[in-house]
């Protein structure tokens, strides 16, 4: 799978970062899913295939890569980087089996475009096979989805937020109290909530610097909730003056409050990680961004974060 990123990083690399985009294009990337921006229209290949079936369909087809498939199971993917490594050895009528990668990355059709976005960045690869929960291949996405993908919604979302601000509908000191029930596990529901607090802000014609802190501070904690807790819920309390947000949950509380304050630290299983959270950035985040912040705790009753952030305050390094 393009194994040499010097070589692709041009072309398979998204110009856009899942921390410090814009926010117009961080609503985006953590609203959409894969499955809205992927192709489904997957040109696939067998393990017995030859190198030179593949160049064939790569050349018919206009692409770069090709799943293998096995008894409808993905069994691993051919790039052009493989057919040229196998026109070099002078193998080409050689089986695909021979020169696939069978240790596939993978994502999942329900999770956020924002995994797509960090997988193209990180791996550098030109593709990933796309699969729902029954492990059934369902589509690929490409840097070129992404991109063409969010041009269109950026273009809807410019149309809509002239609308909200000719309506004006809402005044900036308007009091709003929104509240969120975080699910555990539920990734393709992780995210809602803080979007959803955008949203009320945006209405309001607030400062969108202001607008980033909160949705950090609500992302991160929002975040937090699904991958390590049992479950809880989140409030958000948008004042004239400032945001206050307050996450509870039910379990199953942190043992040593310390260490979740440090950058890096975290208790997230392999399988979390594998979907790219657990990376012990959340607590700290959001104590970053909010100008009073606190966290209490006890082992097996469950946590609460408080974040409060002024409409008239800002944060070292924000220009």
């Amino acid at each position: 799978m393009d194994n040499n990123p010097e070589n692709t990083a041009a072309v398979n690399e998204v110009p856009i970062s899942t921390v410090d985009s814009p926010s117009v294009v961080l609503e985006l990337i953590y609203q959409l899913k894969i499955k809205d921006v992927m192709s489904s229209n997957v040109i696939t290949a067998k393990k017995t295939d030859t190198m030179r079936r593949v160049q064939a369909l790569m050349k018919e087809n206009n692409i770069t890569g090709i799943p293998i498939m096995e008894d409808d199971k993905l069994a691993g993917i051919i790039s052009i980087m493989d057919i040229i490594l196998a026109l070099d050895q002078g193998e080409i009528e050689s089986s695909v089996e021979k020169y696939m990668t069978s240790e596939v990355i993978v994502l999942e059709d329900d999770m956020p475009l924002s995994f797509a976005v960090t997988y193209l960045n990180k791996y550098r690869h030109g593709r990933f096979p796309v699969l729902n929960k029954k492990k059934e291949l369902v589509g690929i996405i490409t840097s070129q989805n992404v991109i063409h993908t969010l041009l269109v919604e950026m273009n809807r979302e410019v149309l809509r937020l002239e609308k909200i601000h000719q309506k004006n509908t809402a005044a900036p000191g308007h009091f709003a109290e929104l509240d969120f029930t975080i699910q555990k596990n539920n990734f393709e529901l992780a995210g809602r909530a803080s979007t959803e607090i955008k949203k009320a802000l945006k209405a309001r014609s607030i400062d969108p610097k202001f607008i980033r802190r909160v949705a950090i501070a609500a992302y991160e904690l929002e975040i937090n909730q699904v991958v390590h807790s049992d479950g809880g819920t989140m409030s958000c309390s948008i004042q004239p003056d400032k945001v206050v947000i307050i996450a509870a949950d039910s379990g199953p509380g942190i043992p040593d409050i310390s260490k979740v304050l440090q950058e890096g630290y975290s208790t997230a299983n392999d399988w979390i990680r594998s979907l790219g959270f657990g990376a012990g950035m959340g607590i700290p985040n959001t104590k970053r961004v909010s100008d009073e912040f606190s966290i209490e705790s006890e082992p097996g009753k469950g946590t609460t974060v408080r974040s409060v952030i002024f409409l008239n305050s800002s944060i070292e390094g924000e220009s």
